[in-house]
């Protein structure tokens, strides 16, 4: 199982914070997952439609769309992040 956890704006359109699921195995890129989790339901197509306005982190290290999930234990989703 892979822990998913959701942030900010991407929490409130999807509904829940955190999903743990069993990540079918031809999801092998972050791209993949994204797709694959657009389709779960209405909210989470609707945070995830804009890619450019979500990043992602696998087991805590920031990942591009290209990066490949191998056997994650944590996923966050979240907004792109500024400091000040």
């Amino acid at each position: 199982m892979t822990t998913l956890l959701y942030f900010a704006w991407v929490r409130e359109t999807i509904g829940v914070d955190t999903e743990s699921l069993a990540l079918p195995a031809t999801l092998t890129t972050v791209a993949d997952l994204l797709d694959w989790l657009a389709l779960r339901s209405p909210g989470h197509a609707a945070a995830l439609a804009n890619r450019a306005r979500i990043r992602v982190a696998v087991d805590q290290a920031f990942a591009t769309p290209q990066t490949a999930l191998a056997t994650p234990r944590e996923i966050a989703i979240f907004p792109p992040v500024t400091g000040g």
